[in-house]
């Protein structure tokens, strides 16, 4: 039985970024009838008196003003429309109060700067767009600014990087709240891969490869039916014919990552499904998962899920269906 998520309160402004406030209202705002729980219930928040017109001149009707951030557990920042200029003091103080009473906050792309102003960062990781990492290093040197993450999660405080990585963001919070299943399940209705982690890094443009990129999802395929072995970046090459340099450069440049981080990715989403969908011990997992011990194992898992294998199958993991549900006849 899940908990209800609660208002994610969901940020418009004059000028506002449209497809950071879409990405927002399409994961948070839409009816969800595919699932027997209660979804998020959602507001659009007007920053600005009258009149507000998005980019691309269509304009914003809102359900209500600053007073709706009291009630909202949740509340997401799209993209910013200016980092130079001047943002109001009443929306900085109601996203002041608003944390101090426990709400989340999340910000897409240049968001992160309205989260700055406001002081909320002050001490904590954070990211944005790749363009302006260095920009708000520079503004705000008590930030501690990651350049090359999709997002970083700091509890209360999510913020991302590039527009689409505020959707991996999003979902990383469906995550938190329902568990990987839920959120893969809202990721296919996006007709996108399931959610990424926020250690991967930010794509910067490199060249357009001009081979096809068939043979390495091909081994990326081959790889993850094979999760339970100790798999070497050799064997990834050998299977993709390609010598070991020239596959870790290619890899790279398609995925981001490289074979060794994007092998502990994939051998966790494994782990959270067999967590979430069976009730095998965490030693099967880690085995099924390729860890050598399941010391190494639960490291891993509460390095990169924030929780240890135990609490994350408590909170999330599928529960048996009670004897006075089932239908009995006398």
């Amino acid at each position: 039985m899940h908990a209800s998520p609660g208002l994610v309160a969901i940020l418009a402004y004059d000028g506002l970024c449209t497809f950071e406030f879409s990405i927002a209202l399409e994961i948070f705002g839409l009816p969800r009838p595919e699932f027997d729980f209660a979804w998020y219930q959602h507001r659009i928040v007007a920053v600005d008196a009258g009149p507000m017109r998005a980019m691309g001149g269509f304009q914003v009707l809102t359900d209500g003003g600053m007073e709706l951030l009291q009630d909202a557990r949740t509340i997401i920042v799209p993209g910013w429309r200016s980092r130079t200029e001047a943002i109001p003091d009443q929306l900085l103080q109601a996203l002041r109060t608003a944390h101090a009473h426990g709400a989340r906050l999340v910000s897409i792309c240049s968001g992160v700067f309205v989260l700055a102003a406001a002081g909320l960062l002050a001490g904590r990781g954070a990211t944005t767009h790749w363009r302006y990492t260095d920009e708000l290093a520079a503004r705000y040197p008590d930030i501690l600014v990651d350049p090359d993450v999709l997002y970083v999660d700091s509890g209360q405080v999510i913020t991302s990087a590039g527009s689409a990585a505020g959707i991996d963001a999003c979902l990383h919070l469906v995550a938190r709240d329902f568990g990987t299943q839920v959120a893969n399940s809202v990721a296919r209705r996006l007709v996108m891969a399931p959610q990424r982690s926020g250690g991967q890094v930010q794509f910067i443009p490199v060249p357009v490869g001009r081979t096809p990129r068939s043979d390495l999802s091909q081994v990326m395929q081959w790889a993850r039916e094979r999760l339970h072995q100790p798999l070497e970046v050799r064997e990834l090459a050998s299977q993709a014919a390609m010598s070991e340099r020239t596959f870790l450069r290619r890899f790279s440049d398609a995925t981001g990552l490289t074979p060794k981080a994007w092998l502990q990715h994939e051998r966790l989403a494994r782990a959270r499904e067999l967590l979430e969908s069976t009730t095998q011990k965490s030693e099967a997992i880690a085995h099924q998962c390729g860890y050598r011990t399941v010391e190494s194992f639960r490291v891993a898992f509460r390095s990169v899920v924030g929780l240890p294998p135990s609490v994350y199958r408590e909170r999330f993991g599928r529960r048996p269906t009670p004897a006075c549900a089932t239908n009995t006849y006398p």
